[in-house]
């Protein structure tokens, strides 16, 4: 039986659902149901209307509804007075004023009025309805001017925290204390990466966030063990005394040994709390919601365990799983006390090696790769390795899949980012024989076929366009030194001075594979053995089409081929006619096609929760995008050094649209600090017609300049203003971290980076910095209204 038709997976996604709702309260009942998406979780929805039992207009008197999620409420109508006559009503929004304190926040008091539909009454002809039945209607949906509050907030992994008790990395108790410190300085929001379970190996390799193994289940490295209790043997505590210390002492995480060590103690605590954990009714009532995805987690753990000779029984995975739930609901209900935001991350692929394709794998096409194309971060485009999605298997079932992955988020959370919102309208597939992501095309897309492209003025050559362009003039540029070997070793001769590739190495992942074999004791090659790799990856995608991965009648110019030797042979006028072709089918073409392929995925997906709906719609956007995410509600993300309109240098943050999220830097880029020394060019021009400065951009960043560049972030239009945790701590010279270049996070065009980045002093001292506190509190107040 399909997971999904589970008797436990049914009952979660229905324990909401008005199957309970007093229906036999009145002889004739009427259910009236409505959406209504823009509500915060503060917020209710009212029936207000002109009969008395509808308030007669009187919100204080309107008939609360039920929330019965995703996003819908109904309201429970006795319909007896009202048979057969037609009503007129409108549904008001009120603010629970009690979770306000203006004490913890310190800013002025939010208007808490009532806020009504701004619409025309609606009208309704109340149908016959036989005693002792229910009828049930829903109507169109609920919009509302929600006032323009601006919000400022934080950055930061839950692994980059750190405090005096952590386990070398940060941990769901961390993140109470980081609430602490946002709250202390008048923020209201704290954003964080993806936190769920990425283990296969326990290698570091696997510290990149964005590669689940299961989209439910939470990262074990993530349980604070403080919450447990004390272990029974006096050696054990104090071994794991001795390992927290060592551990904390490190200035990056060590994610090999942090992890082996948390699921030793882990094993422990198991042994002696598990069977009294597992009995009790707060775990049989967690494990029937949660039975539908982790007994296959638990089954996926243990056949993945057994391939590296370790015995684990799937009791023990239920207690990890149990234990991480329970202290990331309770970390939630604490910023919820605090009145803190938190903004999860979901992102937009999964391992291929995980549960979750394991599980379903009619969902995903194996033989694709997610990746982005060529871009700021990676001249060769990225490759992340994901499946690729099975959209029409998954809009058989209306997303059921995707729903659920919300759904689950907003356990933990009260907004969340779509990363890579753009894999929505369309992904870049890349072959899995690819290495690079140049060799990519956009799926689902219009190819175009072989009378099109004539159109444009360039004559079809199918052995010319689809096949690499070797020849000694192009070897003989690229490898001015091993030209003779490369042509030799790698190369068959097909004509005067025309090659191809061996079979042994005509696609990049064989060429992959046999450096490979090259790498010393040490598992390094030699730079003259990268540059002949990367060399051979370049002449293997040096072509000017591809062929669509669907339909071998239909072709794709390749990204950015106009840098290639391949367009370089071309005579002048197929120059200008690749060109007109390649603007066309990456700019137009496709535009139509991505906001209805958009928007059959994306509303259901912002109507399964009450979250407030972020995006990172970034790279190379079709103007799709914006048309899609206005309509829907969905924030944008906003980044100064990294503007939409390509007419200008830098964003002009007071242009930023009121729904977006702006930042200065993100866990993909530089931080404010180091992307001011990157380009001394681009800084002077950033200091004199930006900060509107005279003479010298001076290096390295000062605190001063630092603290001017947050504020007119602040000052923005944006209803969020995220920044990282560097980039506040930018501000103070004092407590900053002195090496600029240790605070970055990741570098999107190492495949292979190590996430490891920790904060460098305690959230405790933190707490303590009154002077820089006080001044990110000031400047919040001052600039956000």
């Amino acid at each position: 039986m399909n997971y999904f038709e589970s008797t436990a997976f049914t009952e979660c996604i229905h324990r909401h659902k008005l199957q309970s709702a007093p229906t036999d309260k009145y002889d004739h009942t009427l259910l009236l149901r409505v959406n209504a998406p823009q509500l915060r979780y503060n917020q209710h929805l009212y029936l207000v209307g002109n009969r008395q039992e509808l308030g007669a207009w009187d919100p204080a008197h309107g008939l609360k509804m039920i929330y019965t999620g995703p996003n819908e409420w109904c309201a429970v109508i006795d319909a007896l007075p009202m048979l057969g006559s037609i009503v007129e009503f409108k549904f008001v929004v009120k603010t629970d004023d009690k979770v306000l304190d203006n004490k913890q926040s310190n800013s002025r008091t939010p208007d808490v009025a009532p806020i009504w539909e701004e619409r025309q009454n609606r009208r309704l002809l109340v149908p016959p309805i036989p005693t002792g039945r229910c009828s049930d209607l829903r109507v169109e949906d609920a919009w509302f001017q929600i006032p323009s509050d601006r919000i400022a907030g934080t950055a930061i992994p839950v692994f980059s925290l750190r405090s005096a008790g952590s386990f070398g990395v940060g941990d769901f108790g961390d993140l109470k204390a980081m609430v602490d410190w946002v709250a202390l300085t008048g923020q209201h929001v704290l954003q964080l990466l993806p936190i769920n379970d990425t283990t296969l190996t326990g290698k570091w390799t696997e510290s990149y966030p964005y590669s689940a193994i299961s989209i439910y289940a939470l990262h074990p490295m993530y349980c604070d063990l403080r919450q447990l209790p004390p272990l029974a043997e006096e050696a054990d505590r104090l071994q794991m005394e001795k390992d927290q210390q060592e551990l904390n002492a490190l200035t990056q995480i060590d994610y090999e040994r942090v992890n082996e060590r948390k699921l030793h103690y882990l094993h422990l605590s198991f042994e002696e709390q598990g069977k009294k954990v597992l009995a009790t009714k707060a775990f049989k009532e967690w494990f029937r919601e949660e039975a539908f995805w982790i007994e296959k987690y638990a089954e996926f753990c243990i056949l993945r365990c057994a391939e590296r000779g370790i015995v684990v029984k799937k009791e023990e995975l239920y207690y990890v799983q149990y234990q991480l739930a329970c202290q990331m609901k309770a970390a939630h209900e604490y910023a919820r006390s605090k009145h803190v935001i938190l903004k999860g991350d979901i992102p937009i692929g999964v391992s291929r090696y995980g549960c979750d394709v394991w599980q379903e794998p009619r969902y995903f096409n194996m033989n694709g790769q997610a990746g982005a194309p060529p871009d700021d971060f990676s001249a060769n485009g990225q490759n992340w390795g994901f499946p690729t999605y099975n959209w029409d298997e998954m809009l058989k079932d209306d997303g059921l899949w995707w729903k659920c992955r919300f759904q689950n988020m907003a356990k933990y959370f009260d907004a969340y980012r779509i990363d890579h919102v753009l894999g929505f309208f369309r992904i870049w597939e890349i072959p899995t024989h690819s290495v690079h992501g140049l060799l990519g095309q956009f799926q689902p897309s219009l190819g175009m076929t072989v009378d099109e492209i004539r159109m444009y003025g360039l004559q079809w050559n199918e052995e010319q366009f689809l096949n690499p362009l070797i020849t000694d003039w192009i070897v003989d540029r690229w490898c001015p030194v091993t030209a003779v070997y490369v042509k030799e070793t790698f190369l068959d001769k097909i004509s005067n001075d025309h090659y191809r590739l061996k079979e042994q190495f005509d696609t990049q992942r064989k060429v992959e594979a046999y450096f490979e074999t090259l790498r010393d004791e040490n598992g390094k090659l030699t730079k003259e053995q990268e540059a002949m790799r990367d060399t051979l990856y370049a002449l293997i995608s040096n072509v000017l089409f591809l062929r669509d991965h669907k339909n071998p009648e239909l072709f794709h110019p390749r990204i950015a081929a106009q840098l290639d030797p391949c367009y370089e042979a071309l005579w002048d006028e197929d120059k200008n006619a690749f060109n007109n072709l390649y603007n066309e089918y990456f700019y137009h073409r496709n535009n139509q096609f991505w906001y209805e392929e958009a928007m059959k995925k994306l509303p259901m997906l912002v109507d399964a929760t009450k979250m407030l709906v972020c995006a990172e719609d970034l790279g190379m956007v079709p103007d799709c995008v914006a048309w899609v995410m206005d309509r829907l509600k969905i924030l944008s993300l906003e980044i100064q050094s990294m503007p939409k309109d390509s007419s200008v240098r830098f964003g002009v943050l007071n242009r930023n649209p009121f729904l977006s999220v702006c930042t200065i830097s993100s866990h993909d880029t530089a931080t404010m600090r180091m992307w001011w020394d990157e380009d001394e060019a681009r800084t002077q021009d950033y200091y004199n017609n930006v900060l509107f400065h005279q003479g010298q951009a001076p290096h390295p960043l000062s605190g001063a300049l630092a603290e001017e560049i947050v504020k007119q972030h602040l000052e923005c239009p944006s209803m969020l203003c995220i920044l990282t945790l560097q980039d506040w701590l930018a501000m103070d010279e004092q407590h900053r971290l002195p090496d600029a270049g240790a605070e970055r996070i990741n570098v999107p065009a190492n495949p292979r980076h190590y996430w490891r980045y920790r904060m460098h002093l305690n959230i405790e001292d933190l707490l303590k910095l009154d002077e820089f506190n006080t001044n990110i509190r000031r400047m919040i107040e001052y600039t956000r209204p």
